[in-house]
């Protein structure tokens, strides 16, 4: 298979884990998405980048791979991080409801359908039941059908917002009731989500959440695809937004902002945000508040910035990108 015709059928997971304390064993499960147990190397996979949040006690690991080489990868990672992380022995800021918390499947290349990534999302949460003998999944998006509910509207239905979820109450679409040690793993697919983190420099949540209530989707005037948290965050608060890909053509731009960032699947228009709007919003609103910005970070990539990264580092058939992208970012 040629590299553009790799390009064509690519795929990516953000698969998020409940640990970023220990390194090292995060690094053992993006290891795991590349080699098999005998240590051979899984061709045409890579993964670009490992983000480690201390105070979250998260990780996000980028892996690409063409969609009929991506279920075992995922699966395999997966099945390393129940191995490795027990949720009775888990703290951290940020919500989160599994040891391995969420599984999404997004689409990066034209020749990928919505139908292929909800395929290959339900493929895995069956998987990952029967590997791991005890784990539990709900569905969203694309693989939850024929509902089709967002992660949003989901992560509310099983609780995954408050403080202590009842995961005796809880009825998983794939596998047992939650048990204590796995948790509750979120599996789906849909357009690429792109996480964008504005941080401003108080420690008031109040004020955090009244510009996340302020810049997210639901609120008029809000931004399209935005759905966001304002969490306490190394001394300061952090607008948390999961920046989802909306259907159709980009709106015309207006004044400095950056033009909105587009990309087709399967013949159909999505465009996102940019990071740019969120943060120039952030702190506009910030402001009303006598509060300052202290910065902002992308978890990983923009969806056309992780294709071409991925393209990159698979033609080169570099597994291991993480190690390599401060050197190379396009």
């Amino acid at each position: 298979m040629t590299a553009t015709s790799l390009g064509r059928r690519l795929v990516t997971c953000l698969l998020n884990v409940s640990e970023a304390r220990r390194k090292d064993l995060v690094e053992s499960v993006a290891k795991a998405a590349l080699y098999d147990s005998q240590g051979v190397r899984r061709h045409g996979t890579t993964v670009l980048n490992i983000f480690n949040d201390h105070d979250y006690n998260r990780s996000v690991i980028t892996i690409v791979a063409s969609i009929e080489s991506i279920r075992e990868a995922v699966l395999s990672a997966c099945e390393k991080a129940c191995e490795l992380f027990d949720m009775r022995r888990h703290s951290g800021l940020h919500p989160r409801m599994g040891a391995v918390d969420l599984v999404p499947i997004y689409p990066l290349g034209e020749d990928v359908g919505i139908e292929d990534c909800a395929q290959e999302s339900r493929a895995i949460a069956l998987g990952l039941t029967q590997r791991v003998p005890g784990t539990s999944v709900f569905l969203f998006g694309w693989a939850d059908a024929p509902l089709h509910r967002g992660l949003a509207q989901r992560r509310k239905e099983m609780g995954w917002f408050k403080k202590t979820a009842d995961l005796k109450s809880i009825k998983a679409c794939v596998g047992p009731v939650p048990q204590k040690g796995f948790g509750l793993t979120g599996v789906g697919a849909s357009p690429y989500v792109m996480n964008c983190n504005v941080t401003i420099d108080t420690q008031d949540l109040i004020v955090g959440r009244h510009i996340a209530t302020a810049i997210r989707e639901s609120t008029p005037g809000g931004l399209p695809g935005v759905q966001v948290l304002a969490l306490p965050h190394e001394g300061t608060v952090e607008i948390a937004c999961n920046v989802e890909s909306v259907p159709g053509s980009p709106p015309e731009q207006t004044g400095a902002t950056a033009p909105w960032p587009s990309f087709s699947i399967g013949g159909r228009p999505y465009c996102h945000v940019p990071a740019s709007l969120i943060t120039a919003r952030v702190a506009e609103l910030a402001l009303g508040h006598g509060v300052g910005t202290k910065g902002t970070a992308l978890v990983g990539f923009t969806p056309n910035e992780c294709r071409g990264l991925a393209e990159w580092a698979l033609s080169r058939e570099i597994g291991e990108f993480w190690k390599e992208q401060q050197r190379v970012r396009m």
